[in-house]
């Protein structure tokens, strides 16, 4: 039990004893002082003055001599108006040390066979072009709130939907039988999926002056773009592909391949993994069948043209097409037999979507057909939206060419890690794989956190020179500080300084030492926020803030020189606890920590 839980116990009696009213944890508002104010924690008295029928600074004060009486922690008080400032004990922020430095696991919970499954589907990606920026916040905020989750203590499975059919992968594969000349990613020197990407986009420019072309005879842009040749013969290809076309589906496996070795690549540099693999090619004849099964039972209906659809204007939206008029799926349709196979495999309690906020429509209404169809997990999904990420020159678009590779940015934010950390001098000592290793972990560190230090529902503006920056709200200077600890205990260690594994509770400590413990503290808690809110970026920015926090007690408080042992063993014991839970929370947004930088 926390310092919090205890304290909120304890007024809970205060208010009882007191005023005879039962409170509840909701009118129990505890905080962190205010720094212009003397105390630690502040609780705010103006729920009970319905009962006190007292004004708020006599209500606080009689709360405040029920707590000095009553919990042990409290030593003194002091009330602005409705506020009661509360001073912790010094002895209970070394026990709450003590404590954090006995707990291998300290801030998570384990989760056991009986804890609820969640499974969250993140990536996505389509076999018609490699990952991208937008891919990469995807992943990395589907991959850190999987963490998170297990250190909810929850069962996680970590499940990915691979796009592998449709017309968009029917454009990349006539493109290259047009125009590719036999080349593969060995002829080519290109990773599979790049190779893959540059004739979705040659399809488009081609596209484009085809139906360019058209426009110039009389045609409308609407009838141009749908009798283009190159539409035309794309539209048939997936035709071909659905009826099982053994010359189309041969070219299918063949460029998919590519792509998935190519997409493993990415994955593993980038750290996220998966415990399952679904793909819309297995997936999509359950959807076809789910949505023939409705069809005879009046919940979708057949338009003149043979297409399929849901009527959804009861539930305040429009109509949705199912099936097209020739039979070949839509997206909603393999959601929809994706949906199924997976609560098939798997006892899901909750299924969460990680994927970004312009398809809301689209999961709003995959709610609402998976419940007309029984499934009786239907309005429980979890459509985890998040923002876009725009880049300071405007947003990205694949077709054009014009998105940012998610494999060429993780080179350049290596490289450019690397030119600064050498200017800065602050791998001097290091030899030339050392020197790799930290850009490595430094690049990818400032990468992964510059993007989920942001709220994930809001869109955001990637820029790489800011996010490696050793100074302000970056991975790098995490990362710099945690291997300046690092730094300070291989130097006791030099020094022949032995570590107590128990620190003497009756230590005097500084007001500064106090409040660092205290943010120690609050770990477990802001692990427990991340996961009910679903926000990595609670993580990252309570990590910084530590962060701050540590550097100024490092500056203001000597360590090593310290002439007083017990004092010289609390404070690196304390810097010790500092580094593991920054190794920790850091862990959670899938960021590595270097010892030496």
């Amino acid at each position: 039990m926390n310092i919090e839980e205890k304290l909120s116990a304890v007024v809970k009696a205060a208010v009882s004893a007191l005023y005879g009213i039962e409170a509840d944890d909701k009118s129990v508002q505890l905080s962190a002082t205010r720094k212009e104010f003397e105390g630690d924690l502040t609780l705010v008295v103006f729920p009970f003055l319905k009962a006190s029928k007292k004004k708020p600074e006599e209500t606080a004060q009689e709360i405040g001599d029920y707590l000095v009486a009553n919990a042990s922690e409290v030593e003194k008080f002091n009330v602005v108006k409705g506020f009661l400032n509360m001073v912790i004990k010094k002895g209970h922020w070394v026990s709450a040390l003590n404590n954090i430095l006995a707990d291998d696991n300290f801030g998570k919970k384990t989760p056991t066979p009986e804890s609820p499954l969640y499974m969250v589907e993140y990536s996505s990606p389509n076999t018609n072009k490699p990952l991208h920026l937008g891919h990469v916040r995807n992943n990395l905020l589907g991959s850190s709130l999987c963490r998170i989750l297990e250190a909810c203590g929850l069962r996680v499975v970590k499940t990915n939907i691979v796009n592998d059919r449709g017309i968009h992968i029917c454009k990349s594969m006539l493109a290259w039988k047009l125009f590719g000349n036999g080349e593969t990613p060995e002829s080519s020197g290109k990773k599979g999926d790049h190779l893959v990407g540059d004739y979705y986009v040659k399809f488009d420019k081609e596209y484009r002056a085809q139906v360019k072309e058209l426009m110039s005879q009389g045609q409308s842009e609407e009838d141009a773009k749908k009798n283009a040749p190159l539409m035309v013969e794309a539209q048939q290809m997936l035709k071909k592909w659905e009826d099982g076309d053994a010359e189309v589906r041969a070219l299918w496996e063949k460029m998919n391949n590519w792509v998935y070795a190519g997409f493993d690549e990415t994955y593993k540099r980038m750290g996220v993994s998966f415990d399952k693999i679904y793909y819309e090619s297995q997936t999509y004849l359950d959807g076809k069948a789910k949505v023939n099964e409705g069809l005879e039972k009046g919940v979708f209906y057949r338009r003149e043209d043979g297409s399929v659809w849901a009527d959804l204007t009861k539930d305040g939206l429009d109509e949705k097409l199912l099936l097209r008029a020739d039979g070949t799926s839509v997206y909603m349709t393999q959601d929809i037999g994706t949906a199924q196979q997976r609560f098939r495999d798997y006892d899901i309690s909750r299924m969460i979507y990680v994927v970004g906020n312009e398809q809301n429509y689209h999961f709003q209404v995959l709610s609402i057909l998976l419940d007309r169809l029984g499934f009786k997990w239907g309005k429980d999904l979890v459509h985890f939206s998040y923002g876009m990420v725009e880049l300071p020159e405007g947003k990205m678009k694949s077709r054009e060419g014009t998105v940012v590779d998610a494999d060429d940015l993780m080179d350049k934010m290596v490289e450019d890690a690397k030119q600064m950390s050498l200017e800065l001098g602050k791998l001097q000592d290091c030899s030339e794989a050392e020197v790799d290793e930290v850009a490595r972990i430094c690049g990818l560190g400032a990468l992964k956190y510059f993007i989920l230090k942001v709220d994930p529902r809001k869109n955001m503006m990637f820029d790489p020179k800011e996010s490696i920056d050793f100074n302000g709200n970056t991975g790098p200077f995490i990362q710099y500080t945690h291997a300046r600890i690092c730094s300070v205990l291989r130097k006791a260690a030099e020094m022949g300084i032995t570590l107590p594994n128990k620190l003497n509770e009756d230590l005097q400590i500084s007001d500064t030492e106090g409040m660092l413990i205290q943010s120690l503290a609050s770990y477990p808690d802001v692990v427990a926020q991340a996961g009910k809110e679903f926000s990595p970026a609670l993580i990252a920015n309570y990590i910084y803030d530590l962060v701050k926090q540590f550097n100024s007690f490092y500056h203001d408080f000597s360590i090593l020189k310290e002439e007083n042992e017990d004092v010289r063993a609390f404070r690196l014991l304390l810097s010790k606890s500092v580094a593991k839970v920054v190794k920790s929370g850091m862990g959670l947004l899938g960021i590595e920590v270097p010892e030496r930088m």
